[in-house]
């Protein structure tokens, strides 16, 4: 066993997900089992502002695999992104002798993580994210529990839709990224899905609707992306306006965060905090474990931070100085199959609808 790492912290940080809980319960448990101490953080990066953190033994993980969202608690900490935050929290670290931190969430998780490595913090990050919005990995824990939520919601508007020959624009989380509105708008059978990705085809859409109506179909949902700020009430009020069909609006909002989490989230949850102690005792760090093609790899935090930059256009001047050409070719591959995927699923949704 490495004896570099004798005390790690665990912290979940930004917009929760379910399968925290399991993750934070196999990194504690991994640890445990070889000689490791573990510390939960509370509150995401303000608990190591505040030094507000408790010693996490077996049974503090017990009977939590199965809880949605968190039971460290998370928070959006604004003080954390300046220079004097980072250093409260190296120091903080220091004075409670934690050698590395398990950081699981999603990107701006990920950017404070990134600011701890290159502070002299050891950590690894885990994918934790509804949005599935981590360009280096394929899949993010809680991705399979929030489309699972959605499906629910969206079968129980279509009964009542389908009663009242209505039509249901749905508006579902995802931010910036829209797999959770696509995957779902294919597993519903939507007749149209908005996503902030790619162009939306307003007039197509509007005229699929009335063609569906003619031929007798009495339900219609839609679904839009959040990324598209308001536009799914205004698309709703078109619809009504322009078809003739009655068309309601739902925003599902917070409620696709929580539940109890899949079986899928579970899993995944346990092998990546698993993976990332293990990657501990083998004296590594400052790295992100990520899921490539059904496979659990691990890659640089620094790369993956900014591969999803590149991904999302948000490159600043200096982001790729550090990286070789072959190592600059491998990001823009990967965000290349990532818009690849995407546009192969809005096909088929298109297709089907």
């Amino acid at each position: 066993m490495n004896t570099k790492f004798r005390k790690i912290g665990v912290l979940t940080s930004g917009g929760d997900a379910p399968g925290m809980n399991a993750c934070v319960r196999a990194v504690t448990r991994t640890a445990l089992a070889h000689g490791i101490e573990v510390v939960g953080i509370l509150g995401g990066y303000s608990g190591l502002l505040n030094n507000n953190m408790k010693p996490l033994g077996h049974n503090d993980v017990s009977n939590i695999v199965n809880r949605g969202s968190t039971f460290l608690y998370s928070d959006r900490c604004l003080e954390f992104k300046t220079e004097e935050g980072m250093q409260k929290a190296v120091q903080c670290c220091k004075d409670n002798g934690i050698d590395g931190i398990v950081c699981i969430g999603g990107d701006g998780t990920f950017r404070g993580a990134t600011d701890l490595s290159n502070r002299g913090i050891p950590t690894i990050g885990l994918t934790g994210s509804i949005d599935n919005d981590i360009t280096a990995s394929d899949y993010t824990i809680g991705f399979d529990t929030a489309m699972n939520t959605v499906c629910e919601m969206i079968d129980r508007l279509r009964d009542t839709c389908e009663s009242h020959a209505r039509c249901n624009v749905v508006e579902v989380m995802g931010r910036d990224c829209g797999e959770i509105a696509l995957r779902t708008g294919i597993a519903c059978g939507a007749v149209a899905v908005a996503i902030p990705e790619l162009p939306f085809d307003e007039a197509a859409a509007i005229a699929k609707i009335k063609e569906l109506k003619a031929g007798g179909k009495r339900n219609m949902i839609v679904i839009v992306s959040e990324g598209l700020g308001k536009y799914s009430e205004e698309l709703a009020k078109k619809i009504d306006a322009e078809t003739g069909i009655e068309t309601k609006f739902a925003r599902l909002a917070h409620v696709v965060r929580g539940g109890n989490p899949t079986l899928r989230d579970r899993l995944t949850a346990a092998e990546m905090g698993t993976m990332a102690v293990k990657l501990m005792l083998e004296g590594k760090s400052n790295l992100v474990v990520v899921e490539r093609n059904g496979e659990l790899v691990s890659c640089d935090i620094n790369y993956s931070h900014i591969v999803d930059r590149m991904y999302k256009n948000k490159l600043k001047e200096g982001d790729l100085d550090p990286y070789s050409e072959e190592e600059i070719a491998s990001m823009k591959e990967l965000c290349a199959y990532r818009k690849s995927e995407i546009e192969r699923l809005y096909k088929i949704a298109a297709d089907l609808a």
